[in-house]
């Protein structure tokens, strides 16, 4: 079979995405890889599909068990003979996959980076005919990354000892140019074809909301997405055991995900969510990597992530199947204050040697100051996102909540000269909250106990809102009028530019929120909505939706007697697709977007059976 063979049969798709066929062709060349592209957008078909047709076997990196066992099972369910080799496996298990994967029964095998260097697998490798090793998730290998693994860094020391050097894929969805280089560097990709598609998702909508009660907030909006699936990020245990509770007190089905669960009952959690039987998963960032579950229609963050990589990874998991979706991030500032003691009290890369330890935690600082310019910044914050990983945009995307917003050109001079002049006659000791409450006039023991009531700018703004005296602070620091340490005691410190407004009376406008009629982001919850481009712009009508739920409840059945989760046994856009061409036969239904040869083999009759009822009725 040729490649778009292959891509039908097995894949059900009739044409590659962008990127795709490139780094596919480029690996049957024999060619080293770096795919960069966007969760979603398909990396493992990339490396699957040249696996099937090389002449010996892919070892595909991995680095969470979620993450084989998800798309091993999807393997098998297209008909793709796959095993994972990991430590969820018994050692009965384990030696059983191995024996078979000796058998050469297994053209893709995943395994873990603490694998490949083990006597078994050592032993299986050298005599066994190894043509690949695509290593997923290949950001874990830099320690500049969000996510450095030390562990990865066994594969080039396992590659070296192979008899014959294999090819070298390497992918990731989230990679600025310093992690690219790393990537390239330390995994030894020899003269690599590097394919960076892009790191928009143009179907998400990203929104920031800063709010007093950020539970009611939530509550809120999932009272309005009842039907749909969606993962709530908390940032500490305590916050995800708390509003699951609520959440689940105020009647919602909801289950939680964090490191201090046993193991057994975070496998069961993530399982009633995978299996759509619990709707709602509340997780700290433990959660996420490597599941491929394709109708998440929302990623909501009760508190903000360390760093733009962290935040981007976990938003990107709404909407994995290109149909509409929403990131909606609830901050505060004491979001700042608990990044930047998890930042100090890292323990991750404890082997490291002081001096680069020192250099990484810095780094973490900036990546935090980054991530929170992001919710200040009344721009385009699609943009903002992909300015951050190098890409530029027009400043305007029409789908995220500052995009959505009425802003006018505000004169805020005067309020920059007040907070400047505050900053520079208190000699650079406070932190914005008594900046802010001086210049307010706030009357409270700590502006007494500093003497900041004493303040030549004490009060001279009180007649200004403290939250706006606040938007005009943030926007200061990021156009670095002022500078915020992050120290254990955060101080508001002068730069280079302040005088700029002291001395020169330079003058600054600020983009600002009409205080009238801010438009409000249409939900773009599942029903009737646009299809993913599949519709175009049209809706889905009465008749339509109705038959897309009778699919989805046979998809529910047939997974239940498969026993995998609903999405691998077809995802809701193809079941989308099928509400549009409504197909009656075997040719009509193998045009429908994601449906194979093999899956229709087990399921298209049952499906087309199901379309025709409801035709009839």
């Amino acid at each position: 079979m040729d490649k778009y063979q292959v891509l039908k049969q097995y894949f059900g798709y009739g044409t590659f995405r962008e990127g795709q066929e490139l780094l596919v062709d480029s690996i049957l060349m024999g060619r080293d890889v770096l795919g960069i592209m966007p969760t979603g957008a398909g990396k493992s078909l990339c490396f699957q599909i040249p696996a099937l047709m090389l002449d010996g076997i892919t070892l595909v990196v991995s680095p969470l068990i979620s993450l084989m066992k998800d798309q091993v099972g999807a393997l098998n369910q297209a008909g793709i003979h796959a095993a994972f080799l990991n430590s969820s496996l018994t050692a009965n298990q384990y030696y059983k996959a191995l024996g078979f994967a000796k058998q050469g029964r297994y053209p893709i095998i995943y395994v873990a980076p603490e694998r490949l260097v083990t006597e078994e697998f050592l032993d299986f490798a050298l005599h066994s005919n190894i043509v690949m090793v695509a290593v997923d998730e290949a950001h874990c290998v830099s320690q500049w990354g969000q996510d450095f693994r030390p562990s990865y860094l066994k594969i080039v020391e396992f590659i070296k000892r192979l008899p014959k050097r294999p090819i070298v894929s390497a992918f990731t969805a989230t990679a600025t140019k310093e992690v690219r280089d790393d990537i390239i560097d330390i995994l030894e990709l020899q003269s690599p074809m590097v394919i960076t598609t892009g790191f928009d998702r143009t179907n998400l909508y990203f929104g920031v909301m800063t709010v007093k009660d950020r539970y009611s907030a939530i509550k809120n909006y999932l009272e309005t997405h009842k039907s749909d699936s969606g993962i709530v990020y908390c940032l500490t245990r305590k916050q995800v055991e708390e509003i699951c509770e609520n959440l689940i007190k105020d009647g919602f089905s909801a289950t939680r995900y964090h490191a201090g669960l046993s193991d057994e009952e975070r496998r069961k959690n993530q399982d009633d969510f995978i299996y759509d039987r619990v709707p709602l998963m509340i997780s700290t960032s433990a959660f996420g990597m490597g599941i491929d579950k394709s109708n998440v229609r929302f990623v909501l963050h009760y508190g903000m992530p360390k760093n733009i990589e962290s935040y981007y990874q976990e938003a990107g998991r709404a909407g994995r199947d290109g149909e509409p979706a929403e990131c909606i991030l609830y901050y505060s500032s004491k979001d700042v204050i608990t990044n930047q003691l998890f930042i100090d009290n890292n323990q991750d890369n404890a082997e490291l040697d002081p001096v680069t330890r020192a250099i990484v935690k810095e780094r973490d600082r900036e990546r935090l100051k980054k991530m929170t310019f992001y919710c200040f910044t009344n721009e385009c914050l699609r943009d903002y996102i992909l300015k951050y990983f190098g890409e530029y945009g027009s400043n305007y995307c029409g789908n995220c909540s500052n995009c959505l917003t009425q802003f006018e050109q505000v004169d805020v001079t005067e309020i920059a000269r007040a907070l400047i002049g505050c900053v520079g006659s208190s000699r650079q000791r406070y932190g914005t909250t008594v900046i802010i409450d001086t210049v307010h006039g706030a009357n409270t023991v700590k502006i007494k106990n500093y003497r900041m009531n004493e303040n030549p700018y004490y009060a001279v703004l009180s007649k200004v809102p403290t939250y706006r005296i606040r938007q005009v602070l943030n926007q200061l620091q990021i156009e670095e009028y002022l500078f915020i340490t992050s120290d254990d005691y955060a101080v508001v410190k002068l730069t280079m530019k302040s005088k700029e407004i002291i001395e020169e009376n330079k003058q600054i406008m600020m983009k600002l929120a009409k205080e009238a009629d801010r438009p409000a982001k249409e939900s773009q919850s599942r029903s009737k909505k646009n299809k993913a481009g599949i519709l175009g712009n049209q809706q889905f009508t009465d008749k339509e939706e109705s038959l897309f739920e009778s699919l989805r409840a046979l998809r529910i059945e047939i997974a239940r007697e498969e026993k995998v989760p609903p999405y691998i046994v077809f995802s809701d856009k193809t079941l989308a697709h099928m509400c549009v061409v409504k197909p009656k036969t075997k040719g009509e239904m193998l045009k429908v977007s994601g449906v194979g040869e093999f899956k229709f083999e087990k399921y298209g009759q049952r499906f087309l059976r199901c379309i025709e009822k409801f035709e009839s009725n």
